[in-house]
């Protein structure tokens, strides 16, 4: 196979700025985006198939249209065209500058959309569609990359940096992108909320001690653990109909992480006595008092955690285990959400603004003993029609973390009573026996 470099060749790179003057202000991240600030950009890749447009002259993706929609829509989500800064206080800031965002033109005579979608999420995958964020342009919050291929479908990267937006508001973008794309200029579309500070500090902070059993403010890793491989998982409709009975009836995202925690649990063969962890962000946008309003952008999810003996979770039934998330997942409320902003607020300033340390957090792999599960079920990753139909598939670009597990709907769009995909990261002596045993469970 040829190198990454033949695979794909850069054709142009420039940057796009709000078509419209935007607010020009710094403005202030929330505890919970400050507390993302060591994930960097999230990569992820859309895929689009070139069915019914057999000319070069249809204007499938064509670039001038796709600048100009994006232009329109940096003018509500003026953020992303910012640039990340350290404030007086030393934390991570946005100074709203109109600098633009990354757009990325490239070309693949090698790759079709065929051989992308067999593609694991890997940093192959990552170097090969998704734009790469280097000197000059290391405060770029958002870098996009439209990569043409042979088939005559197309890939659409993106890289948004995490302290700005979650998945829902990074989708958002995308919807609204798309939409104006689609539909002119003038596109109605649902404008994004900008004031976080909905999500700031109490004053003075104060941690309910209730709080602390459940909210996760960290992730531990470890540079020890080997190597680790990726694997993706289709679990089909009825599997999942069949998982959510045994669990009584759970939530899909329950039901499957029920699944994959006591398959994990299994096939690592920890200690009987030892403490196993699933940990999960969850989004908090109806959790507060009053509700955020709607399509707040920023960073609105607190990791919680479940946990339990080894043994326990390796042996029990997947109801008891479902039951045990829905249980820390119902506790969520308003006290609980503040109480976490408020420890955040409490944690050291120096760990959040220090890069150096935020890097050294993000190597490794998460413990035997601790899964991270991120759910992007019932989210709108397939609303991303830019006049050509919905995309084929939308997905992480890249999973690197050993003990890192995504939840997405399958490709076929279903919403939460339909298939999903398991992306999962686990050391390499163990990937494949897990793979197996949870396949081995849906039969049963």
């Amino acid at each position: 196979m040829d190198s990454d470099e033949v695979q794909v060749q850069v054709m142009e790179s420039s940057l796009v700025a709000p078509s419209e003057a935007t607010p020009r202000r710094e403005l202030c991240l929330s505890p919970l985006d400050l507390v993302q600030g060591h994930r960097s950009h999230t990569p992820t890749v859309y895929l689009y198939h070139r069915s019914s447009y057999d000319t070069e002259t249809d204007g499938f993706f064509d670039v001038t249209r796709l600048k100009e929609s994006m232009a329109k829509a940096l003018v509500s989500f003026y953020p992303l065209a910012g640039r990340l800064g350290i404030g007086g206080n030393g934390k991570t800031k946005i100074n709203c500058n109109e600098e633009g965002a990354l757009f990325v033109v490239a070309r693949s005579r090698h790759l079709s959309v065929h051989d992308i979608r067999n593609m694991k999420p890997s940093p192959e995958l990552r170097r090969l569609l998704v734009p790469a964020i280097v000197e000059p342009f290391s405060s770029v919050i958002m870098a996009i990359q439209v990569t043409s291929l042979k088939c005559g479908g197309v890939a659409i990267g993106a890289a948004i940096h995490h302290a700005t937006a979650d998945a829902f508001g990074a989708l958002h973008f995308f919807q609204t992108w798309s939409a104006i794309s689609r539909n002119g200029l003038h596109a109605a579309v649902d404008p994004p909320f900008h004031d976080r500070t909905l999500l700031q500090a109490r004053s003075p902070p104060a941690v309910h001690p209730d709080a602390l059993a459940k909210f996760s403010s960290k992730l531990t890793f470890l540079d020890t653990m080997g190597p680790t491989e990726s694997v993706v998982l289709d679990i089909s409709r009825d599997q999942v109909a069949s998982v959510k009975h045994l669990c009584d009836g759970a939530s899909t995202f329950c039901s499957i992480s029920a699944l994959v925690w006591q398959s994990v649990c299994m096939v690592r063969r920890l200690p009987r006595d030892s403490q196993a962890r699933v940990t999960f962000p969850v989004n908090i946008r109806r959790k507060v008092r009053p509700p955020l309003p709607d399509h707040y952008f920023g960073n609105a999810l607190i990791r919680v955690c479940a946990s339990g003996a080894a043994h326990d979770i390796a042996s029990e039934a997947l109801a008891s285990i479902a039951g045990r998330i829905r249980g820390v997942i119902s506790e969520i409320d308003d006290e609980m959400v503040h109480s976490a902003i408020d420890y955040i607020e409490l944690m050291d300033d120096r760990r959040m603004s220090s890069s150096r340390q935020q890097d050294k957090m993000t190597k490794g792999s998460l413990p035997e003993t601790d899964l991270y599960i991120v759910s992007w079920l019932g989210t709108p990753m397939l609303d991303a029609d830019f006049g050509w139909g919905s995309p084929q598939v939308m997905s992480v670009a890249e999973s690197i973390r050993g003990g890192f597990v995504f939840l997405m709907s399958s490709d076929d769009g279903a919403d939460s009573g339909g298939g999903v995909r398991v992306l999962m990261s686990m050391e390499a002596q163990n990937i494949k026996e897990i793979e197996r045993l949870l396949y081995a469970k849906l039969s049963s």
